[in-house]
């Protein structure tokens, strides 16, 4: 399966059971209402995923259940965050043995790499498979920026072709597609910047509220590449609050907890994470109920 790189691409939360195992039931309805939403795509394994916690045999298990899910309808694909090149390496070839369909990158997780060796770490990767790349670029959080200048050598790798957007710096969607066009594309990866981004010319976006909110994600997506930005810009407003749950080291607790009030997961996290205590767990459902009063009613976005 081909990947167009562009839409709303859900990076999936993992359902857990209060026993703290896969809960996949859970996991399959909300794939089924991504779906349903009409989404273009389904990432496994990121940070709201919780894939620091997950075994080689989770993830499989992941993998194997979302393919069969999707069923070809749209592709799937694995993030990589792992430690070492070698591992890196070997998930990268076990998740093409799979049959995902693609692949997004982190930079050396732990060691702050040079330019040199991030770039070197990414090819090295690219040319262990045939499955196509979005490099994951996100310098707040992992403190390694993917420069122009490096993506410059990363796109020599045809299968290099997307950028998840990350670095809060909204004139970078202008940047890169001034310098590179359409050969790499982007999509945005903060659900704070997602319809500005949209509207400079991204090809998509890598949600997180998506999870909990799909039709709503989908809606603002399509509206803008309809060049309805009006409507598109009145869900947002309402959507804004629920996306700052996004930016947040609780982001995954934040997010599940949405998910609840949707009908879509639950709140069980793996340790270290544990549920929301106290006032911040006020704070965050107070956004959600608030949201959930309000929750507008969406045009028919399906058949723009």
């Amino acid at each position: 399966m081909n990947i167009n790189w562009e839409g709303v691409m859900p990076a999936v939360t993992t359902k857990f059971t209060e026993e703290g195992q896969l809960d996949l039931v859970m996991f399959e309805k909300n794939i089924k209402a991504q779906i349903e939403a009409g989404v273009n795509g389904i990432i496994l394994g990121g940070t709201l995923g919780e894939a620091s916690t997950l075994t080689k045999e989770e993830k499989e298990v992941l993998i194997n259940n979302t393919l069969r899910i999707t069923a070809g309808k749209i592709p799937v694909i694995v993030n990589i965050a792992e430690q070492t090149t070698s591992e890196a390496i070997t998930l990268a070839k076990r998740a093409e043995e799979l049959g995902v369909n693609g692949l997004m990158l982190l930079p050396p997780m732990r060691y702050k790499a040079t330019d040199y060796e991030t770039v070197v770490y990414f090819k090295e990767i690219a040319k262990s498979t045939s499955l196509p790349i979005m490099i994951y670029n996100n310098p707040v959080d992992y403190k390694i920026e993917v420069t122009l200048d490096m993506f410059e050598e990363l796109l020599k790798l045809d299968n290099i072709q997307a950028v998840k957007e990350s670095t809060r710096d909204i004139s970078n969607v202008v940047r890169i597609r001034n310098r590179f066009g359409n050969r790499l594309k982007v999509l945005c990866g903060v659900d704070t910047l997602a319809l500005e981004s949209l509207v400079t010319g991204a090809d998509g976006w890598v949600a997180g509220l998506v999870v909990a909110y799909p039709a709503e994600t989908v809606a603002i997506y399509k509206l803008v590449k309809a060049g309805r930005i009006e409507e598109a810009v009145a869900i947002y407003r309402w959507f804004m609050p629920l996306l700052e749950l996004d930016i947040s080291p609780q982001l995954v607790q934040n997010i599940k907890l949405a998910e609840v009030a949707t009908g879509l997961g639950t709140e069980n996290v793996r340790a270290p994470r544990l549920p929301l205590q106290g006032v911040e767990r006020e704070r965050v459902l107070t956004i959600i109920d608030v949201a959930m009063k309000n929750r507008p009613i969406l045009p028919d976005y399906k058949n723009i």
